[in-house]
């Protein structure tokens, strides 16, 4: 089996081979590099509904579509459990196929008792592998899925922020088409970006950040050099501080969690975005 590990090239972060999680920032950052995964943040915490179609002056049939109040389109909410708490995540509606084998998965019960099989602070903790369940200490992890993989589903309004829940995938090599995994994912920690550091990282990879996407990498932090490669199809809107108690934990030298953190997803409903932004203050 193989395994997804990412390296750095020309101080860009590259998917070179193996499991399926994502790489850490290159060592000109001062960091080592990643393996693994792959996972972007978003810019937005709601999606929102596509615009009300205009209409031609004169028909009666026109002028009632013109009085029509743009919908609202809900989005899914999931949990996630662990011993150190919940995180409430929002998935996305612009990455439909993401979605919606997420919330398969979630009711099918397929994560639970799942790990945490990688954790590396100030860049992400990652799980998903069904191999996972029950592993012994020391066993290797990070091969593992259901045995089909999803479309890349990329979007630049959705970047590496804090909490981005993003999908890992195999490396460029053997993957040119940047399909996901089916089942393994991660979710952002990352670090603060100064918007001189955004703006070089930028400069190098071609990337245009809006202004409130940099403000989110400097107030909140993300993994801004995973987007564009890896792709985000949620968001943490509850439970931030979940992800910081899992990256702190002691890991063995795989990054693996040296005391199992075990998982559990349940499916929780659909909701309107105006609706979660009262309730979760955004």
């Amino acid at each position: 089996m193989m395994r997804m590990f990412c390296s750095s090239l020309s101080a860009l972060m590259v998917a070179v081979f193996m499991t399926q999680t994502p790489m850490q920032l290159s060592a000109a950052s001062g960091h080592k590099a990643m393996r693994y995964v792959e996972g972007p943040s978003s810019q937005r915490l709601i999606s929102s509904a596509p615009s009300a179609l205009g209409t031609m002056p004169g028909g009666e049939s026109d002028k009632k579509k013109s009085n029509k109040k743009e919908k609202e389109e809900s989005v899914h909410l999931v949990e996630l459990s662990t011993q150190f708490g919940d995180m409430t995540i929002m998935l996305y509606n612009e990455t439909p196929q993401h979605r919606d084998n997420f919330i398969r998965l979630s009711k099918e019960g397929f994560f639970n008792d799942l790990l945490f099989h990688r954790v590396i602070k100030q860049f992400m903790i990652q799980g998903g592998d069904p191999g996972s369940k029950g592993a012994q200490p020391g066993t290797a992890l990070g091969t593992g899925g259901p045995g089909y993989t999803v479309p890349a589903e990329f979007n630049d309004a959705l970047i590496h922020r804090k909490g981005a829940l993003s999908a890992a995938r195999m490396g460029d090599n053997v993957n040119p088409e940047k399909a996901s995994s089916g089942s393994q994912f991660y979710i952002v920690q990352g670090q603060t970006y100064t918007a001189e550091s955004l703006e070089s990282m930028a400069a190098r990879s071609g990337r245009v950040y809006t202004q409130e996407q940099k403000d989110a990498y400097a107030s909140e932090g993300g993994t801004p050099q995973l987007d564009g490669a890896y792709t985000v199809f949620g968001q943490v809107i509850k439970g931030l501080e979940v992800i910081d108690k899992i990256a702190a934990v002691s890991t063995d030298p795989r990054d693996r969690p040296l005391e199992d953190v075990k998982m559990t997803l349940t499916y929780l409903k659909e909701e309107k975005p105006s609706k979660l932004a009262k309730e979760f203050d955004f």
